[in-house]
């Protein structure tokens, strides 16, 4: 006897419900326990990222704490109670508080009028690759600065050189670091030209930007005077209507 269309469709339906069922039972035999290990595993390591994360955020609170510990202990002018935390911090994995705890044990030697000590503790940032580029570059000019009296003319000119660039965020502090040389030198030609590059140059602080003028005026050396806030453009010359020069 034949089936009517709808009696058709319903027999295909089920016996395609029937065929997912034993394709299902199939795989489940086949790969459950793996399905489930993995579903396990992957709660497991989630559980772990969490905690982890936990514990990061703890470490770098009581980081944070120590830091700011020793800053109260400098504030008081108790250099031997932040030697402690700063000496931890130093170690620190987080790179923000292990440069801020080794600058600030170079700034506690330079209050001592240790400046050896203070330029090797600037020289060991500087040579610390883990850390970003802008604190190993401070450091290089806080650390030329520290051993300027013992350093010849040169060797500042070429640390200083690759950041007292046009536009660089260092020009200002290296750029008076390397002029300084070139007066040691008795080259005043170069030190008003480098002079008159920090004037120009708007991305440096104003009153590093004055004082390079007044240098470079004093070295003779054209450099432009810092603009004047909210200056107003010069007005166009009026035309001169019906006048003209023979």
């Amino acid at each position: 006897m034949a089936l009517t269309p709808q009696n058709n469709e319903a027999f295909l339906r089920e016996v395609d419900d029937e065929l997912r069922r034993d394709q299902a039972i199939h795989v489940w035999k086949r790969y459950g326990r793996a399905i489930i290990a993995a579903v396990v595993l992957a709660l497991a390591a989630l559980a772990a990222f969490l905690f982890w994360q936990h514990r990061q955020t703890v470490a770098a609170e009581r980081e944070g704490e120590q830091l700011q510990q020793a800053f109260d202990s400098l504030a008081a002018q108790d250099t031997k109670a932040a030697a402690a935390p700063l000496a931890g911090l130093s170690d620190s994995s987080r790179d923000g508080y292990r440069a801020a705890a080794r600058f600030t044990q170079a700034d506690v030697l330079l209050q001592k009028d240790d400046l050896r000590g203070a330029a090797a503790a600037f020289a060991k940032i500087a040579a610390d690759t883990s850390l970003a580029q802008p604190f190993r570059d401070l450091a290089v000019i806080r650390q030329t600065s520290a051993e300027f009296d013992q350093l010849q003319p040169q060797v500042i000119v070429e640390r200083m050189r690759p950041l007292a660039v046009t536009g660089g965020a260092w020009l200002g502090s290296a750029g008076e670091l390397m002029a300084a040389a070139y007066l040691r030198e008795g080259r005043r030609d170069l030190a008003g030209q480098t002079f008159a590059r920090i004037a120009a140059d708007s991305g440096v602080p104003s009153s590093l930007r004055q004082r390079a003028v007044q240098m470079a005026g004093v070295l003779e050396t054209k450099a432009p005077s810092a603009p004047a806030k909210n200056a107003q453009a010069p007005a166009a010359p009026a035309k001169d209507e019906g006048v003209s020069k023979r």
